[in-house]
């Protein structure tokens, strides 16, 4: 009996201390919008809080989001991507001679993108998990490769432009009245789960917030989202890759934290040789965390190509590292095992801040690189100070 309370106060304790690390790393990344919000804003004489200026930053965040998403799961898994960025080019360049050059139905050109995104991440994948190669080699080369055949397909010419069909996917808006009922209803559906949860854990005598602590969250959550669809709705309404990027959060966070395959890529990313010895299979399941990567790859390179109205050769580039970058910054060790998907998607809004913030003040395109540069460092410094003092 004693020894069965002195494991409850353990787990008690240990959930607490990661409650702590999440709500402070949450309050950084808070406090870090805020200040580029507010200096950005003193610094272009308030036009970057404008409606139409917001709904462009959304926009930007959606293609890094997405990315950052799918590279999470890879960073969590303990392996990286450094191919992403030509991928979600190679892609889009498809995409965009599908659409313009073949004239190919939307619903086909998007089938045929997204198979092929599928298609590559497993490639990547099955030389990582099976063939045993360095990811960072095997992507650095996929990243080579992918470019090159980019260069190759389109002749080194922007393919443009795309038909209105394909520019539905990266610039269109929702209804504004639409896009209040969603949201109503989203928010509805989360509080329930959140009031469904705190009901199960109490019944598992595990700590549970205190109802002025979820009313309070419950509220900032509701304020906030609704604020947020109000202003986009100012300038024209809800854009599209919002809307998939909200969607694939969603997803994506409910298979980190509440599906078999989601914990099993926790546990090989937190210790390979004890996952293996518990039965999982590292192989597989790598193939099919790269698989993923590479349709959501293939998602970002739709929107890309349609939010441009263009395949380009040099679309994508580096933006392997915005989704890296996006990645440490919201909480992902490099060193596997550790990340959220919601602190990537604010990761990737805090890049796609820095980028509309500095390009907004004309800021020398060298300068952007080193600030960029900067950040990442500063957050994997930070990512090992913590990991030590652990």
């Amino acid at each position: 009996m004693e020894q069965s309370k002195e494991i409850n106060a353990i787990n008690n304790e240990s959930w607490r201390d990661k409650l702590k690390s999440m709500n402070l790393q949450l309050l950084v990344m808070a406090g870090a919008i805020l200040f580029i919000m507010l200096f950005f804003s003193i610094m272009t004489d308030w036009s970057y809080l404008t409606p139409r200026n917001i709904s462009n930053l959304f926009r930007q965040t959606a293609i890094t989001g997405i990315l950052a998403i799918g590279m999470v799961f890879v960073i969590i898994s303990g392996e990286i991507d450094l191919s992403v960025g030509s991928m979600m080019g190679l892609l889009g360049g498809c995409a965009a001679i599908m659409d313009v050059w073949f004239g190919l139905p939307l619903p086909l050109t998007i089938a045929i993108t997204l198979t092929a995104g599928f298609l590559l991440g497993a490639w990547n994948g099955w030389w990582v998990a099976y063939r045993k190669v360095p990811s960072f080699i095997v992507t650095l080369a996929g990243m080579l490769a992918f470019r090159g055949i980019l260069i190759g397909i389109t002749d080194g010419t922007t393919v443009a432009p795309t038909s209105e069909a394909m520019s539905l996917i990266g610039q269109s808006y929702l209804p504004n009245l639409f896009s209040l009922i969603l949201g109503t209803a989203c928010l509805a559906l989360y509080f329930g789960w959140q009031k469904k949860q705190n009901i199960n854990r109490a019944q598992y005598n595990l700590p549970t917030s205190t109802t002025g602590a979820s009313l309070l969250k419950s509220s900032f959550i509701g304020i906030a989202v609704l604020s947020l669809i109000l202003v986009l709705n100012n300038y024209r309404g809800v854009p599209t890759p919002v809307l998939l990027l909200t969607i694939f959060l969603i997803g994506g966070t409910i298979l980190a934290s509440k599906t078999r395959f989601g914990r099993r890529i926790y546990a090989i990313g937190g210790n390979i040789d004890a996952a293996r010895l518990s039965g999982i299979n590292v192989e597989k399941t790598k193939l099919k965390v790269y698989a993923m990567n590479g349709f959501l790859v293939a998602i970002a390179g739709l929107i890309l190509s349609s939010r441009l109205g263009a395949g380009s050769p040099s679309a994508g580039n580096i933006a392997e590292l915005d989704a890296i970058a996006a990645c440490v910054i919201g909480g992902a060790s490099m060193a596997g095992g550790v990340g959220t998907v919601i602190g990537a998607v604010i990761g990737a809004f805090i890049m796609a801040s820095l980028d509309n913030g500095m390009s907004m003040m004309d800021v020398p395109t060298f300068w952007q690189y080193v600030v960029k540069g900067a950040i990442l460092l500063l957050a994997v410094w930070m990512d090992s100070a913590t990991k030590q003092r652990r």
